[in-house]
Protein backbone atom coordinates (compact mmCIF):
# COMPACT_ATOMS: atom_id res chain seq x y z
CA UNK A 1 0.00 0.00 0.00
CA UNK A 2 2.64 2.45 0.89
CA UNK A 3 4.41 1.23 -2.43
CA UNK A 4 1.63 2.40 -4.20
CA UNK A 5 1.04 5.65 -2.78
CA UNK A 6 4.49 6.67 -2.81
CA UNK A 7 4.09 5.67 -6.76
CA UNK A 8 1.48 7.37 -7.46
CA UNK A 9 2.75 10.65 -5.79
CA UNK A 10 5.54 10.27 -7.37
CA UNK A 11 4.03 9.46 -11.01
CA UNK A 12 1.74 12.89 -10.55
CA UNK A 13 4.56 14.74 -9.20
CA UNK A 14 6.95 13.79 -12.58
CA UNK A 15 3.99 13.38 -14.91
CA UNK A 16 3.30 17.75 -14.13
CA UNK A 17 6.73 18.23 -14.60
CA UNK A 18 7.23 15.97 -17.75
CA UNK A 19 4.04 18.15 -19.05
CA UNK A 20 6.56 21.11 -19.14
CA UNK A 21 8.20 23.00 -22.00
CA UNK A 22 11.99 21.35 -22.00
CA UNK A 23 15.04 24.29 -21.96
CA UNK A 24 18.32 23.58 -22.68
CA UNK A 25 20.27 23.60 -19.13
CA UNK A 26 23.47 25.58 -18.69
CA UNK A 27 25.01 22.72 -17.15
CA UNK A 28 28.54 21.69 -17.87
CA UNK A 29 30.11 18.60 -19.68
CA UNK A 30 31.43 17.89 -16.59
CA UNK A 31 28.38 17.69 -14.51
CA UNK A 32 26.60 16.11 -17.59
CA UNK A 33 29.32 12.89 -17.32
CA UNK A 34 28.70 12.67 -13.85
CA UNK A 35 24.89 12.83 -14.09
CA UNK A 36 24.94 10.33 -16.50
CA UNK A 37 27.30 8.31 -14.36
CA UNK A 38 25.45 8.39 -11.21
CA UNK A 39 22.51 6.94 -13.23
CA UNK A 40 24.50 3.85 -14.70
CA UNK A 41 25.83 3.32 -11.41
CA UNK A 42 22.30 3.04 -9.74
CA UNK A 43 21.04 0.84 -12.52
CA UNK A 44 24.18 -1.00 -12.91
CA UNK A 45 23.16 -1.44 -9.12
CA UNK A 46 19.62 -2.51 -10.38
CA UNK A 47 21.07 -5.47 -11.94
CA UNK A 48 23.15 -7.23 -9.24
CA UNK A 49 19.73 -6.43 -7.14
CA UNK A 50 21.77 -4.43 -4.68
CA UNK A 51 19.48 -2.52 -3.24
CA UNK A 52 21.67 -0.65 -1.14
CA UNK A 53 23.97 0.96 -3.82
CA UNK A 54 21.09 1.69 -6.37
CA UNK A 55 19.08 3.18 -2.91
CA UNK A 56 22.25 5.60 -2.20
CA UNK A 57 21.89 6.99 -5.54
CA UNK A 58 18.68 8.60 -5.02
CA UNK A 59 18.29 11.85 -3.70
CA UNK A 60 17.34 12.73 -0.12
CA UNK A 61 13.65 13.30 -0.88
CA UNK A 62 13.25 9.56 -2.61
CA UNK A 63 15.53 8.45 0.36
CA UNK A 64 12.99 10.12 2.91
CA UNK A 65 9.97 9.49 1.16
CA UNK A 66 11.02 5.18 1.41
CA UNK A 67 13.23 5.12 4.24
CA UNK A 68 14.61 1.63 3.63
CA UNK A 69 16.06 0.69 0.83
CA UNK A 70 14.41 -2.78 0.51
CA UNK A 71 11.31 -0.90 0.16
CA UNK A 72 13.02 1.60 -2.62
CA UNK A 73 13.82 -1.79 -4.50
CA UNK A 74 10.39 -3.50 -4.35
CA UNK A 75 8.80 0.00 -5.78
CA UNK A 76 11.46 -0.46 -8.52
CA UNK A 77 10.87 -4.21 -9.26
CA UNK A 78 6.94 -3.09 -9.33
CA UNK A 79 6.29 -0.15 -11.39
CA UNK A 80 9.78 0.56 -13.27
CA UNK A 81 10.39 -2.67 -14.55
CA UNK A 82 12.36 -1.19 -17.92
CA UNK A 83 15.53 0.38 -16.08
CA UNK A 84 15.49 -2.34 -13.41
CA UNK A 85 16.18 -4.66 -15.91
CA UNK A 86 17.02 -2.85 -19.64
CA UNK A 87 17.99 -4.62 -22.50
CA UNK A 88 19.31 -1.39 -23.74
CA UNK A 89 20.04 1.69 -22.02
CA UNK A 90 21.06 4.77 -24.38
CA UNK A 91 21.39 8.42 -22.53
CA UNK A 92 19.97 10.90 -24.64
CA UNK A 93 20.04 14.87 -24.09
CA UNK A 94 20.10 16.74 -20.47
CA UNK A 95 16.73 19.28 -20.14
CA UNK A 96 15.21 21.51 -17.91
CA UNK A 97 11.60 20.97 -17.12
CA UNK A 98 10.14 23.18 -14.58
CA UNK A 99 13.62 24.64 -13.37
CA UNK A 100 14.95 21.13 -13.03
CA UNK A 101 17.48 19.73 -14.73
CA UNK A 102 16.40 16.27 -16.25
CA UNK A 103 18.27 13.44 -18.30
CA UNK A 104 16.59 11.84 -21.03
CA UNK A 105 17.57 7.76 -21.29
CA UNK A 106 16.11 5.89 -24.24
CA UNK A 107 15.54 2.78 -23.18
CA UNK A 108 14.68 -0.87 -24.39
CA UNK A 109 12.83 -2.95 -20.99
CA UNK A 110 12.68 -6.28 -20.75
CA UNK A 111 9.78 -7.20 -22.69
CA UNK A 112 11.41 -5.39 -25.41
CA UNK A 113 9.29 -2.33 -25.59
CA UNK A 114 10.85 1.05 -25.90
CA UNK A 115 10.24 3.85 -23.44
CA UNK A 116 11.72 7.17 -22.43
CA UNK A 117 12.72 7.49 -18.95
CA UNK A 118 13.36 10.62 -17.46
CA UNK A 119 15.84 11.20 -14.46
CA UNK A 120 15.28 14.46 -12.94
CA UNK A 121 18.68 15.50 -10.57
CA UNK A 122 19.25 17.26 -8.14
CA UNK A 123 23.01 18.54 -6.71
CA UNK A 124 23.78 18.07 -3.11
CA UNK A 125 25.84 21.20 -1.52
CA UNK A 126 29.34 18.95 -1.95
CA UNK A 127 28.58 19.29 -5.65
CA UNK A 128 27.63 15.67 -6.22
CA UNK A 129 24.36 14.46 -7.91
CA UNK A 130 21.40 12.55 -6.90
CA UNK A 131 18.30 11.02 -8.76
CA UNK A 132 15.41 12.62 -7.77
CA UNK A 133 12.89 10.43 -9.34
CA UNK A 134 12.14 8.46 -12.59
CA UNK A 135 9.29 9.05 -14.97
CA UNK A 136 8.44 6.47 -17.80
CA UNK A 137 7.25 7.93 -21.02
CA UNK A 138 5.51 5.88 -23.77
CA UNK A 139 7.24 6.42 -27.78
CA UNK A 140 3.71 7.89 -28.72
CA UNK A 141 3.52 10.37 -25.51
CA UNK A 142 4.33 13.89 -26.40
CA UNK A 143 8.46 14.03 -25.59
CA UNK A 144 9.96 16.64 -23.04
Amino acid sequence: MMIARALAVLTLVLGLAAAAPAQQPAVSAADQAAIRDVIQRQVDAFRRDDADAAFGFASPMIQGMFGQSAIFMDMVRQGYRPVYRPQAFDFREVVVLNGQIVQKVHVIGPDGRPVTALYPMTQLPDGSWRIDGCYLQAPDEHQA
